[in-house]
Parts: C-alpha cells; sequence; structure tokens
C-alpha cells in the first residue's frame, strides 16, 4: 500500500460504509501519535499538537485548513495556547473512512518537526 501521506481523499456517499475494527486497528498502526477515540457514539482520530505560542498553534490550525480544503474532508480543529487539537472522521458514514486516515498522515506531514512543546 503507498504512503497514507502521499494519497489522496476519495468522495463518500452515504453507501460506503465505515471501517471495521479491524480496518481501524491496521490503519492505526501506521500513525503511532494519534488516539482512537469516540465522541457521541463515532470513533474519531485525534491528536493533540504543541507549539511554542499562539501563533505557532493558529499558523498550524490555517495550514490544515487549507490542506483540508484541497482534500475536501474537513477536521474539527480545536487552536488554543501552545496547542493545536486535530479530530478526523467521516462524518457522512458516522465513523471512520480510509479518507481520516490520510488525512492523519498528512497532518503529521505537517507539524513542525523542530518545534518546542508548550511550556
Amino acid at each position: 500500500m503507498a504512503n497514507l501521506s502521499e494519497m489522496h481523499c476519495s468522495p463518500v456517499g452515504k453507501e460506503d460504509k465505515p471501517f471495521s475494527e479491524t480496518d481501524i486497528q491496521k490503519n492505526i498502526a501506521e500513525l503511532p501519535n494519534w488516539t482512537l477515540v469516540r465522541e457521541e457514539d463515532e470513533p474519531r482520530l485525534e491528536r493533540a499538537f504543541r507549539f511554542r505560542d499562539f501563533a505557532a498553534a493558529m499558523a498550524f490550525a490555517v495550514r490544515i485548513g487549507e490542506l483540508a480544503e484541497e482534500e475536501n474532508h474537513h477536521p474539527l480543529l480545536k487552536v488554543e495556547w501552545g496547542q493545536v487539537t486535530v479530530s478526523w472522521w467521516t462524518h457522512r458514514i458516522r465513523g471512520l473512512h480510509l479518507n481520516d486516515f490520510i488525512m492523519s498522515a498528512k497532518t503529521d506531514r505537517e507539524y513542525p518537526a523542530q518545534e518546542p512543546p508548550a511550556a
């Protein structure tokens, strides 16, 4: 399989089914920094990214928003001082789809490696 961060999202129809637990576990193994959470009885991929200040956190959130527009797949972004929490899931199917794993990998790729953790 291709590297998730190099793949592109595909349209999701109402006939598409959410990933099974087996599919989720297989794919989340490719994303060691992400956590599987359940909100409103739906599985989501979630990760908190730390930054040195609010401006750096905001810049990262804007970049993820631009990436979401490019791929036509949109996350929940929570921006606060020194941190951005990103949650991916597919609203239409109320669960996880390959697109969520692709976008999680792309989000990781955008995180600046040299960014120091928030104090």
